[in-house]
């Protein structure tokens, strides 16, 4: 079960990582969207710790209920909505009772691929959520999965969002959405599955 505490330090190491990868996922989003990927999530996150910061001693459904608004509302492009998303659909499922990582990340799973229409092999963040959660169904999530479903939009046809508009020339770059995600999983793996 996922504990607010925990949930508080995953985004905390969340935003921390994307600070760092802020010019990389700018660099990655420049050739296939609008360049400014890591900007976004940067201000989406610093707002999503002072939100959190102000909750203090919430409930777990509250604290992703916070941090869906404050994603929602200060991440620009698809990935505001998308990340929003996620999180809102995890608060659904832990207000239901279940706080358990394979349930929260299933729900926000199914929250994004109805949310952006997209299906793994489209070179979309949703090529990192479906392996985590097999993963984490397993018991098994590791750094290396997680670089794996990263690196395994590189070779696709993007078929969802911005970089669909350049067909084949979005093969040999990387999903930012994906690398974020990787960020997200990386830090979820390193504050909670290992802690």
């Amino acid at each position: 079960m996922l504990t607010t505490t925990q949930t508080i330090a995953w985004l905390d190491n969340f935003a921390d990582k994307i600070e760092t990868n802020k010019a990389y996922l700018n660099d990655l989003d420049t050739p296939i969207g609008d360049g400014d990927h890591g900007s976004n999530m940067v201000r989406g996150l610093t707002a999503v710790k002072a939100a959190l910061a102000d909750k203090g001693e919430a409930d777990v459904t509250t604290a992703f209920k916070t941090i869906a608004m404050a994603l929602i509302s200060k991440v620009g492009g698809a990935a505001g909505p998308l990340y929003g998303t996620a999180f809102l659909e995890m608060a659904k499922t832990s207000k239901a009772g279940n706080a358990d990582l394979a349930s929260l990340i299933a729900a926000a799973l199914a929250g994004l691929k109805k949310r952006g229409g997209a299906v793994a092999g489209d070179k979309t963040l949703i090529d990192v959520w479906t392996p985590v959660l097999a993963a984490v169904r397993a018991n098994q999530l590791t750094p290396t999965v997680i670089k794996t479903a990263v690196e395994s939009t590189k070779p696709m046809v993007a078929k969802k969002g911005r970089a669909s508009y350049l067909g084949d020339r979005s093969v040999g770059h990387l999903d930012p959405g994906a690398v974020s995600s990787g960020d997200l999983f990386t830090a979820l793996l390193e504050t909670v599955v290992q802690s």
